[in-house]
């Protein structure tokens, strides 16, 4: 049983920062590759950014890269997202995610994913 809890969203101007949470209810955290995912209003569940057990290996979607960065405390059992230089069309429900296979993180394929958290960026 995997049980994730996104906090840490709201609302920002485009230009500001925002860093998400995501505390992990799992007896082997260091086990699951990790990563977030993000849905727009009337729009399909989309990748955002993966990374491996260790935190040695990260993955990003196009749009992210450069401006998001996603890293974990296995000691907390906690994956973050830090987000920088919103923009409006990063707007969307932000989900974590887990998965048991890096490959499967890496391509955007995940077995389990929390309840989200709302972003919004004002332009």
């Amino acid at each position: 049983q995997v049980q994730l809890l996104e906090s840490g969203g709201g609302l920002v101007q485009a230009g500001g920062s925002l860093r998400l949470s995501c505390a992990a209810s799992v007896r082997t955290f260091s086990s699951y590759p990790m990563g977030w995912l993000r849905q727009a209003p009337g729009e399909e569940r989309d990748f955002v950014a993966a990374i491996s057990t260790s935190g040695l290996n990260t993955y990003y979607a196009d749009s992210v890269k450069g401006r998001f960065t996603i890293s974990r405390d296995n000691a907390k059992n906690t994956v973050y997202l830090q987000m920088n230089s919103l923009k409006p069309e990063d707007t969307a429900v932000y989900y974590c995610a887990a998965t048991i296979y890096e490959n499967y993180a890496s391509k955007g394929t995940f077995l389990y994913w929390g309840q989200g958290t709302q972003v919004t960026v004002s332009s």
